[in-house]
């Protein structure tokens, strides 16, 4: 079965923020906002959202709030790929995992921060591992309360109370001042994000001058010259994963690009690790079909038993074969 190529993902992008002369504040105005249940250590507010996007996150909330229990269960903390490079050594899964945070950091030349908010925090792993490794303040969001609440029980466990913080809060619409930190992490959760333009509009907002902004994110396939549209067979697999993981339109590394330039960030830099996290997906289905799995499926309920199904029947696309 062939490498289905509309997916480029993740894709790993990265910019700067520049320095500005001017201390005019680029805050968007002010908002109606609504109470949002958070974390147990702190309460966050958010505006309020249209129709579309408040079901569409409900929906992801309840996806992860489900779910959330069963990954860690069988992959652990870190809810994202592996990083398996060609000719590589052989490794396990969570040491892939961590290796993707790893090389994420360097690939981004990202070797210290000071404050670093995690966007799509999960159950906190990636931002815990930097905060370890850079000795920095973290903080991280998500939509779902359960993971909000066991990332600061395990950070908690982990000695790292003071220094990292877990809340509920929509990443387009933030709880954090202008500027306020020198790091901003998205391991994939761009893919959730239903407003790409103010996903990356929040996401320089609460960047400080001289910060750097990393996304791994899955993205479609750039159009080539004349297209104006992915083909009818590819929009169709992107709209199974879409409807399994309630995720909004997808868009293309180029369209980023042209996110990140609208946003005056600078120093672009991108690149497609498809190949590097695709040893991931046999490692999915072999850990889905087994006693464990489905056993855990059961018990998480009807919308993560849909999400696997379809999660096996993307993997079989997505694993490249032997030539």
């Amino acid at each position: 079965m062939p490498h289905v190529k509309s997916i480029n993902g993740p894709a790993a992008l990265c910019v700067r923020k520049p320095f500005r002369t001017s201390t005019r504040s680029h805050a968007p105005p002010r908002r109606k906002t609504i109470r949002a249940r958070a974390g147990p250590t702190k309460e966050a507010e958010r505006p309020a959202i249209d129709a579309t996007t408040k079901t569409l996150n409900e929906g992801i909330a309840r996806f992860y709030d489900e779910s959330s229990g069963l990954w860690e269960s069988m992959w652990g903390e870190h809810m994202h790929h592996g990083y398996y490079p060609k000719g590589g050594p052989t490794k396990s899964n969570l040491e892939a995992q961590i290796d993707m945070i790893d090389e994420s950091l360097r690939w981004a030349g990202i070797d210290q921060a000071t404050e670093m908010v995690d966007v799509g925090c999960g159950i906190g792993g990636s931002s815990r591992h930097i905060s370890k490794k850079f000795g920095c303040r973290a903080e991280g969001i998500t939509l779902s309360p359960v993971q909000a609440d066991r990332a600061n029980s395990i950070s908690q466990s982990q000695g790292l109370g003071e220094k990292v913080n877990y809340q509920v809060a929509d990443a387009l619409h933030q709880p954090f001042r202008d500027g306020q930190f020198d790091l901003i992490w998205s391991m994939e959760s761009g893919e959730h994000m239903p407003d790409k333009a103010q996903f990356i509009s929040e996401l320089s907002r609460v960047c400080k001058p001289g910060g750097k902004i990393l996304i791994v994110t899955w993205c479609h396939r750039n159009l080539q010259p004349g297209e104006t549209q992915l083909k009818a067979n590819e929009e169709a697999l992107l709209d199974s994963i879409c409807k399994a993981y309630y995720l909004p339109k997808w868009c293309s590394i180029n369209d980023y690009e042209k996110l990140f330039e609208e946003n005056g960030l600078q120093g672009v830099k991108t690149a497609d690790w498809s190949e590097e996290v695709a040893p991931f997906w046999g490692a999915v289905i072999k850990s889905a079909l087994s006693t464990q799995g489905v056993m855990g499926l059961f018990k998480a309920g009807l919308t993560t038993i849909k999400v696997v199904s379809a999660t096996v029947t993307t993997a079989c696309f997505l694993q490249p074969t032997a030539n």
